[in-house]
């Protein structure tokens, strides 16, 4: 039996020490991206000017473990109609409230919402009214007229059991805080 010499040691202990740091890591980044944040694409332009077509966010899966989503709070969530997709859409609506849209304007329980934060462009058409049920979401995209959102799903609402993640960041392309 041949016997290894010290460079071909230091070599083997070489290599093992970076194959554990690097399965280390990988475990890390996994156990992360399962537990901790969402990282997501944005394919389209539903969510302009917030976030662009083809944008990265990362959203914090832990945001809403002890206080509950709020209107206006930007979230990624599974397609209602289709939960092998992921979409990306602004909370209009909460749970128990009447949700309407009249002359583009957004009404909740017969109130107008004031959205100049994040619209641009008037929202063409009437909608609604859709009562939200306890435990959902009425969400639209902030490019209303090129949004498929609320309005336009069979399964109208996102359940609250259903919401991935609250986005934080937009790091594609720059990076932006979206909160």
């Amino acid at each position: 039996m041949n016997q290894l010499t010290k460079r071909q040691k230091y070599i083997i202990k070489e290599t093992i020490s970076y194959a554990i740091i690097i399965v280390l890591a990988v475990v890390i980044a996994l156990l992360i991206n399962r537990f901790l944040i969402v990282n997501a694409r944005v394919p389209t332009s539903s969510m302009v000017p917030t976030i662009n077509k083809l944008d990265r966010i990362i959203g914090n899966r832990l945001a809403y473990i002890n206080k509950d989503p709020e209107r206006g709070d930007i979230i990624i969530f599974p397609f209602p109609d289709n939960e092998k997709e992921t979409y990306v859409k602004r909370i209009i609506g909460l749970p128990g409230e009447t949700v309407e849209i009249r002359g583009g304007v957004v009404y909740i329980n017969g109130s107008p919402l004031d959205e100049s934060a994040y619209l641009t462009v008037e929202t063409l058409g009437d909608w609604g009214p859709y009562y939200v049920p306890l435990d959902s979401y009425f969400v639209l995209g902030d490019n209303r007229n090129n949004s498929k959102d609320s309005r336009y799903w069979d399964n109208k609402f996102v359940s609250r059991d259903k919401i991935m993640a609250k986005a934080l960041f937009k790091y594609y392309r720059g990076f932006e805080i979206l909160d």
